[in-house]
This record gives structure tokens, sequence and C-alpha cells, in this order.
């Protein structure tokens, strides 16, 4: 309990001596921060005691009764530091009880004073306990919370660096390309440079400020944890006169969002390096070929080694690479750089002597960190068998003639159809019927040495008559 000249510092909000207070045109006097939450819950600048509306929207500092305050509080805490802190500050006699009303310490006169007629108590101890129990769970959280928001930085720390490796790796392969060019191509390459650095600047700047971002909030959270740890290592009856503003503060921080990692961090590299010789093949015709998927190395297996160009892959040692969420970890197995949501798709994929390995698609939605039971059809070569999947409880065996060297993946969505067939001897393979929704991304998996690839797309005649044949039969 305060003495009079204690309640004529008072906030008739709080009932606390006065923080930062502030006059409004009426003459009344409020915390700041209590004037702002009235004026937030009410919705109106009106004065808490005489509802009188008040012109200004930050009231001034009233410097006077802030020394006031500041003179008081010193004072007091001059008496306590000499001894007299269990003692009350009305009545000099110990303080033994908590009013739960009042949330105060007070000694048995004021128990049986008219202020606290028909409040309840406990025992000062026992109010302490709660008290610091309550605080203790809310500290749990935040420590939790914290740990959190360190293994996000760490991430995002991983995957700031491996930005940097990609543009460093994506600007070499792009300049070994154009060195096979004539100088007609400088300025393409020096475009392409250009978007690259224009996009490991701003993702870089993203991350950084992701990292800055996260560094803020780990040092508040580790402000309020050490505060909140002094005040729990306090006496009791400071501990309790501190409760209040320590149990608001620690409040606050469990409001924080938990930290999410960024997708589409990474570089695009495939935008670079994608069919990059078939974009120049625009302008200098017969020197390149296409490729109709390349692969995008942000959602490879970390154990899947990707070829420059981005058409192969084989299964090797694990690569240093960062658990955005684009990345698969079931199986080994990598996407397609562009999803497909109408139309006919198909490309060819060298198998060769690979002993292990799978194509097919997968929807965009599909589960990325487990084996997914929905949203994946292909082909699977494993122990010398072919077997056609739709999801891990549904496979049907398939027989072939001869072992395949080579596989196309037709893909027709409008029609609902997914088939694989053997471009060697145009024996069909399989054929899934679905209603696509989802936009589709090429799939390719393997856990063998020897790559899988894709290969480029031709235009002869014999081709052309076979696609036509083909997806007329079918």
């Amino acid at each position: 309990m305060a003495s009079r000249s204690a309640e004529d510092l008072c906030c008739p909000v709080c009932c606390q001596i006065f923080k930062d207070p502030v006059v409004l045109s009426c003459s009344h006097s409020f915390c700041k921060l209590c004037v702002q939450r009235w004026w937030r819950e009410k919705q109106t600048r009106e004065c808490p005691v005489c509802i009188r509306r008040s012109p200004l929207s930050e009231p001034p500092v009233s410097l006077a009764l802030k020394n006031l305050c500041e003179s008081f509080l010193l004072e007091r805490g001059k008496r306590y530091s000499a001894g007299s802190e269990d003692l009350c500050s009305l009545h000099s006699e110990r303080l033994k009880l908590f009013c739960l009303d009042h949330q105060d310490p007070v000694c048995l006169v004021c128990k049986d004073s008219k202020t606290h007629n028909n409040h309840r108590f406990r025992p000062l101890d026992e109010a302490a306990q709660d008290h610091k129990d309550e605080l203790q769970k809310s500290l749990n959280i935040l420590q939790g919370k914290l740990e959190l928001f360190k293994n996000v930085q760490e991430i995002h720390h991983q995957t700031a660096e491996h930005i940097k490796v990609q543009a460093l790796h994506t600007e070499r392969q792009i300049k070994l390309h154009f060195k096979k060019l004539h100088q007609f191509l400088q300025e393409e390459e020096e475009a392409r440079i250009t978007a690259l650095r224009e996009e490991e600047d701003q993702k870089g700047k993203m991350m950084k400020e992701k990292i800055v971002a996260l560094s803020r909030e780990i040092s508040a959270l580790s402000d309020t944890i050490r505060a909140t740890e002094e005040k729990l290592r306090a006496k009791d009856v400071s501990f309790l006169r501190n409760y209040k503003a320590a149990v608001e503060r620690v409040q606050q921080c469990p409001l924080m969002e938990d930290p999410q990692l960024v997708s589409g961090a990474l570089i695009d590299v495939p935008k670079y390096l994608g069919n990059l010789t078939f974009n120049i093949w625009n302008k200098m015709k017969g020197m390149v070929s296409c490729s109709p998927v390349v692969l995008d190395p942000n959602t490879a297996y970390p154990k899947l080694i990707l070829s420059e160009d981005l058409t192969s892959m084989r299964f090797g040692e694990r690569q240093k690479r960062p658990d955005n969420p684009e990345r698969i970890f079931f199986f080994s197995s990598a996407l397609g750089s562009e999803g497909f949501k109408s139309g006919t798709h198909s490309w060819d994929v060298e198998v060769g002597d690979n002993a292990h390995w799978g194509v097919g698609v997968a929807a965009e939605p599909v589960e990325r960190k487990e084996q997914p039971h929905y949203g994946l059809w292909r082909l699977q070569f494993y122990n010398g068998e072919y077997t056609a999947y739709s999801s891990p409880d549904s496979a049907k065996v398939v027989t072939v003639k001869k072992k395949l060297q080579r596989i196309r993946v037709c893909l027709d969505i409008d029609k609902g159809k997914l088939s694989f067939s053997d471009p060697d001897t145009k024996a069909h393979i399989h054929t899934f019927t679905h209603t696509f929704t989802e936009k589709m991304f090429p799939y390719f998996n393997t856990e063998h040495s020897l790559p899988l690839k894709i290969l480029p797309v031709t235009d002869t005649a014999e081709e052309k008559v076979y696609y036509k044949s083909w997806w007329s039969f079918w």
C-alpha cells in the first residue's frame, strides 16, 4: 500500500506510480501507456476520469510530475535498501499477506482496513510461489521460442551462403556457355549475368533482412528472458511489486509469430541455365539443342549430383544444400523446373544400365519431406522389375520384351493420361488415367551411380510421324 503522498503520484488507471506521465487538456495526468491503451479500447480520445475529449493524439509529458515520481521512487528505494522492504509503508508492520484483489503485499493492519474490505488474501510465500510458477511457465515458452528462432536463423545463414555459392557456380556455367559462341553473343552474356547479379543481390538482401530481423527478435527475447530471470531471483516482496510489469513484458513476447523459412529464397538457377542454348538458338539457328525438361536443383535430394546443364542426375556423395521448403527428402528425387497445367508434354530419359530409377510426374502440392500418399505417378525399375505406382499401396508390375535403355514419358493433361513407352521399339509400357487438376512437374528418381539423362528434342520427320501416331492412338 502507498502512503498519502504516494497516492497523489498514482495513475488513476493502473493505480501505480506514474510511468512517463502525460497531462491532458483537462489537467488530469496518466501514464503514457495507460492513456494510449484506454484510447485504443474506447476508440476515442477521452479522459478516463472526466470523459472530456482530448484534442491531442500525443499529449505532452508532465516533466514536473515525472521528476516528483522519480524522486519518490528513489527515496522509497533507499528505505527498502536500508532493510525496511518487508515493512508496510503505512503501518510499519511486517508484510505477511498478499491481497489478491489489489495484487499487492499488505500487513495485518491493512487487512482489516476499509481499503481492503471484503478482499481476498493469501500468505505472502504462497502467493509468491504461485506467481513464480506462473511466470516460469511463460519463461519456458520464451526459452523454447528463442531456441526455435536460433535454429531458423542458422538455416537462414546456410541459405544465404548457398545463394552465394549458387550465384558463383551459375555465373561460371553461363560464361562457359558463352565462350562457345561468337562475339555476337556478348550482349546476351552480359544481360544474363546482370540479371543473375540482380537476383543474387535481391535474394541476398532478403536473407540479410531476415537474419537481421531474427537477430532483433532473438535479442528482444534474450533481454526479456534475462530480465525475467532476474525478477525470479528477487525477494518475494520485490518480486511481487514488479510482478505485473514482468508478466506484461513476458506475455507480449509469445504473441510474436514463429519464424518461417522463406519459400523461393534460392537463386532461380533454371532461369539462367535451363534451356540456355535453346534460347540462344532463337538468334543462332542450328547451333544448339533443346531439352524439353530441365532439373530444378533447389528440389534435388542432397545425395543427387546434377549435371552442369541440369539435364542429368546421378546418386553420389551428400551435397551441401540448405533445408529449403522446395527440397525433396523422400527417396532420392528431383523435379523438373517447369510445371504444366494443360496441354500435351513429352520427354525422353536415357536410363542405360542404371539399376534403380523412377520417372513420372508429381503434383505441385506433393509431400516433400516424407513419402507421399497422393500426387505421384511413376514407372519404377528396381531389382530387375518394372513397376507402375500411383500411390504407395497401388502398384502394378509391368512386362517389357527387352531391357529398356530409354523411356518416353507422355503427359496429356487435358485428356487425363500419363503414358510410358520405349522410344526405341515404339512399344507401349503403361498408361495412367487421372483427372489432373494441379500443376504437374516432371519427376525423376535414382539411387544408382549411373546417370539418368533427359535427352534433347529431335526434329526428324520420323519423330514427328511417331508423335502424331502415338497421340492419335492413345
